[in-house]
């Protein structure tokens, strides 16, 4: 994709999909009678507990790192991440024979950073999240490796737009569409795929009150940054949005709820008790405006709410169960 396109199309969503497919699953509808009717809605959730990894992030690796040239191959490439980006690159990697290095902070998932090097990338622990960054640079400068984006990158954005897409297919056609929101990749993707093809659907993009980047960026109008992070939902932790997911987010969504860390709590106990899923904090966000009463819906409107992973540590689940 050119990097002078400013959002993603259809046909660059479409276009992603032979190379997922050749990797990836294609991750189960999921409807829940009990949940919806607790919410007055008809429920369905798109279950990415069950892709590769255990979420959605291969999706957006697979494409970016298949669009890289042969000499940036070669040499490798970085990333940052507090966990499911980071499993996501050493598995993208290697399945495309790539060698992968991540930093992450000394604080991630110690199950999320065993699974990155089970996946074969070197795991770099580094500081905190604002650390992350300065540290990937060293590395380009040292070693002369590739970085590559965790969420703000169009190609990666365009794989994430496969799961707009495969929830669209598998009807009833959604009135909403709810999305959790880190740095904003995979809203913007699955927003971009929804609204090329059914422009009526609502999205909506759920955000941590302590990590809310993307609602503050959209209030200033340019990507804006978090100094101090605090959210029960490392897969949300993002402390900056991205320019161009900030720009699919204003071209494509329609809004942005925040929750509270305790209300993502009620969400994936409710989750695992009724839907026996077990969803990751970020993911169960994408339930909790419902649960909690913070959307305008129509009596039986048809929802869909995207579970994003399931790659929750022992330590946290005890804690919230």
């Amino acid at each position: 994709m050119a990097e002078s396109s400013l959002l993603v199309s259809h046909a660059d969503i479409e276009a992603t999909r032979p190379l997922l497919d050749r990797h990836l699953r294609r991750t189960p509808m999921v409807t829940s009678q009990q949940l919806g009717d607790l919410c007055g809605v008809r429920l369905r959730v798109k279950a990415e507990m069950f892709q590769k990894t255990g979420s959605f992030k291969p999706r957006g690796m697979l494409n970016s790192l298949h669009h890289l040239d042969e000499d940036a191959k070669g040499r490798g490439v970085v990333t940052m991440s507090a966990g499911n980006a980071a499993q996501a690159l050493a598995f993208a990697s290697a399945q495309l024979g790539i060698a992968a290095t991540v930093v992450m902070p000394q604080g991630a998932s110690r199950s999320k950073a065993a699974a990155t090097e089970g996946y074969g990338a070197r795991v770099l622990l580094h500081g905190g999240m604002h650390d992350l960054l300065p540290k990937v640079q060293q590395l380009q400068r040292d070693e002369g490796l590739t970085f590559v984006h965790p969420f703000d990158d169009l190609n990666l954005i365009a794989g994430h737009g496969t799961l707009g897409l495969e929830l669209l297919e598998e009807g009833p056609d959604p009135d909403v569409v709810i999305v959790p929101v880190g740095g904003g990749g995979l809203l913007s993707g699955v927003a971009a795929a929804v609204k090329h093809v059914r422009p009526a659907t609502r999205v909506i993009g759920v955000e941590p009150e302590g990590a809310a980047a993307m609602t503050r960026s959209l209030v200033a109008g340019v990507p804006e940054r978090i100094e101090n992070v605090q959210t029960l939902a490392d897969g949300l932790a993002a402390p900056f949005a991205g320019e161009h997911t900030l720009r699919h987010v204003q071209a494509f969504v329609d809004d942005i709820v925040l929750v509270s860390d305790g209300e993502i709590r009620d969400s994936l106990s409710l989750i695992l008790e009724r839907c026996k899923l077990l969803a990751e904090p970020a993911a169960a966000a994408s339930f909790a405006p419902l649960l909690h009463g913070k959307l305008k819906m129509t009596k039986g409107s048809q929802v869909v709410c995207v579970l994003s992973g399931g790659n929750v540590d022992r330590s946290t689940l005890r804690g919230i169960l």
